[in-house]
């Protein structure tokens, strides 16, 4: 056996006895397919370039052109991402190699992150939790803040705005590097204000709410970013420490906040641009520290970080059921820190053998406040221990496997009510909202993948299991969510999320087509998922977290045409069916699967007195009819959109203009991912965002 499969190997990296003449190569080219070969899961990998040219708004906005990937807006100006339809804790968010750890369970703000300090993205679709651990189940965006400048002193500045919710907004950044000492600094100021919506009225439980200039009211925010870096930049050794801090205060939608514009003082439509009540405030702080040795044969590398995220959701004092009108706006506070450690070492076995092996650990630490309740107190610990092997058997066919082990435990703190509720004619009592819970996890996981190139073609394939750990919201949850409209109550029952999947590229280019279809398969024995109920608990609908096996298989497809040298035409789709195997809603998708989409856009591309491309898109979304009830089926919708950019240099230096349009012709539809369709809300009409950049 051992013997036909080597000579199966030694065949198919035979070299044929042919010469093929190739014109035109491009070391873009070569460089895209040395990427595929990299790795045997779908990835897609972004420059800062791209980042500029594809601005949106929010960073998620901006990685909306990928295939796969999806932004769930929350709100004026923040987004959460998705991939292939997982979001919040099905998928992990990395920043240089450290899971960014903010309130990924907090459905109503985005990433805390800086966008305009980010260098390059990469998007890994599909599980990897065999180099992640938990939360990788469904993807990672690795975002990378840490270039070591080249130069004495170089900078950049950028100014952007958005018409729709009137953004206005400054980043700026400076590094340079001595010897072999380097250091950088950022800094990013955004205000915005209540953003508009093509409809003059929304309805809400039946009651029909009258919108002012087609604006939601007090959905305007803020957002303050910095950070800064200093390292050494040796042969042999590399080491750098960093300091982010990310704050951002918005404004929750005034009239699905349980109403209260109907009997709030406050005067909503004073201004668009004030932050009232409800609002909310969070603040990420981050120290990070990257440490690299290396000779030719071994690499070590040590990541730490400490993070701490602090989150206030401040509203008017109003009683809620048996709840007394409580003192103070202060409903919740959340208050998470995490120490993080990661420890890998690679060592090449010879030219075609690579060995790499790591350790991980995480703790985190969580306490609240306020008079409202959803989320009780909790500490967690992961630790995991991985081995991965990749194997050249030559440059047109290389394997890849590798096993995981994690452990993890979870401890849940009780909380009662500071209010009694009558639990009989007689007596009344301090209700119990969440009982002490110690739960211990363990898994083992696996993946095994292979990459084959021959000519144009890039084939490769991935299968393997991975896992997912049941946050403490999942476990121990009581309690209104007001900004996306419903009760939450947990399950202290759950067991660890697990999900087998396989995998498969099809990549094809020249220098005129480029094809890439990218099919893939889920199968998830517990699937872990918030289930509408038609019970209602204080006026909210009631959700409850269950689990079921669940189905899920889609396809990602990309073709490029480049018809010269100024004309490049591009379609692009994606397509996902899933399907609960067991439970209680047995036969029916999952709550807000996404529908599938097709991207068809021409750009075209001068060079005259400096670089320039202008590009029209047509977004078409179809309807999503699958849905699990009580929820409601979302009509299909359209939009087209422009985006025009041109480099110019003044006085040496250049100068990067960069303008979208996205829904020109200001149609009203509606995400059926969005949380604010519930409550009838469509989404953003026109809106057109510039920046402007200068690097010197």
């Amino acid at each position: 056996m051992f013997d036909f499969l080597l000579a199966a190997m030694l065949t198919v990296c035979a070299v044929p006895d042919t010469t093929v003449t190739l014109q035109n190569v491009t070391v873009k080219g070569q460089r895209q397919r040395d990427y595929q070969m990299r790795s045997s899961q779908s990835s897609v990998q972004v420059s800062h370039d791209y980042l500029q040219q594809h601005f949106a708004g929010s960073l998620m906005q901006t990685l909306e052109s990928i295939p796969g990937v999806k932004a769930m807006s929350i709100g004026s100006g923040q987004s959460k991402p998705t991939i292939r339809g997982l979001g919040f804790n099905r998928m992990a968010v990395s920043e240089d190699g450290i899971k960014h750890e903010g309130q990924q369970w907090g459905d109503d703000h985005g990433l805390e992150i800086d966008q305009f300090a980010v260098d390059r993205a990469e998007v890994i679709k599909g599980p990897a939790a065999l180099l992640y651990g938990s939360d990788a189940i469904g993807g990672v965006l690795n975002l990378y803040t840490n270039h070591v400048p080249t130069e004495p002193f170089s900078g950049a500045v950028q100014l952007f705005g958005r018409t729709n919710n009137e953004q206005i907004g400054l980043s700026a950044k400076v590094g340079g590097r001595h010897g072999r000492f380097f250091y950088r600094a950022n800094m990013t100021l955004i205000d915005y204000a209540d953003y508009r919506v093509p409809t003059d009225s929304i309805q809400y439980y039946s009651y029909y709410i009258r919108l002012k200039d087609q604006r939601l009211r007090n959905t305007a925010g803020l957002e303050r970013d910095g950070s800064v870096m200093f390292g050494y930049a040796g042969y042999h050794f590399h080491t750098d420490v960093r300091i982010s801090d990310s704050y951002s205060k918005s404004g929750f939608f005034a009239n699905a906040h349980g109403l209260e514009v109907r009997l709030s003082d406050i005067d909503y439509d004073r201004s668009r641009r004030d932050i009232d009540l409800p609002y909310q405030w969070v603040n990420h702080l981050k120290v990070t520290s990257h440490t690299v040795w290396h000779n030719e044969a071994t690499s070590l590398k040590a990541n730490l970080a400490y993070q701490r995220n602090l989150r206030e959701e401040h509203s008017e004092p109003i009683s809620h059921g048996y709840m007394p009108t409580p003192d103070g706006s202060l409903e919740r506070r959340f208050d998470k820190s995490t120490w993080t450690g990661i420890f890998s070492l690679t060592q090449q076995l010879g030219e075609s053998h690579e060995l790499n092996v790591g350790a991980s650990t995480e703790y985190q630490h969580n306490r609240r406040s306020g008079w409202g309740f959803i989320i009780p107190d909790f500490e967690t610990l992961s630790l995991g221990a991985y081995a991965f092997d990749r194997f050249t058997v030559c440059e047109h066919l290389k394997l890849n496997a590798g096993v995981r082990y994690d452990h993890a435990q979870t401890k849940i703190r009780s909380y009662h009510d500071w209010y009694k509720t009558p639990v009989s004619n007689r007596d009344s009592a301090y209700l119990m909202r969440s009982a002490e819970l110690h739960r211990f996890f363990n898994s083992i996981t696996w993946s095994a993948g292979i990459n084959y190139a021959t000519g144009y073609w890039v084939v490769k394939a991935n299968v393997g299991k991975s896992f997912r750990v049941p946050i403490p919201k999942e476990l121990g949850a009581d309690g209104i969510n007001y900004h996306i409209f419903r009760y939450e109550r947990g399950n202290a029952e759950l067991d660890p999320e697990e999900s087998y999947q396989v995998d498969v590229g099809i990549h094809w280019d020249n220098e005129v087509f480029c094809i890439q279809i990218d099919p893939y398969l889920n199968y998830f024995p517990n699937y872990i998922y918030l289930n509408p109920t038609a019970e209602y608990v204080e006026g909210l609908q009631l959700y409850h977290y269950t689990q079921a096996r669940v189905l899920r298989y889609g396809v990602e497809a990309q073709a490029i045409w480049r018809m010269n040298r100024h004309w490049e035409s591009e379609l692009k789709g994606e397509y996902l069916y899933a399907r609960q195997r067991s439970g209680e809603k047995k036969g029916y998708t999952l709550p807000f699967s996404t529908p599938w989409s097709v991207d068809a856009e021409v750009k075209y591309s001068y060079d005259w007195r400096g670089e320039g491309f202008v590009k029209l898109n047509a977004h078409v979304v179809g309807a999503q009819n699958e849905i699990v009830p009580p929820e409601k089926p979302t009509a299909g919708y359209w939009t087209l959109n422009l985006a025009v950019g041109k480099d110019f240099s003044v006085r040496g230096k250049t100068v990067k203009l960069t303008l979208h349009a996205d829904n020109l012709l200001n149609r009203r539809y509606y995400d059926h991912t969005s949380y604010y369709r519930l409550i009838d809300v469509p989404e953003p009409g026109r809106n057109v965002s510039l920046m402007v950049g200068m690097e010197f």
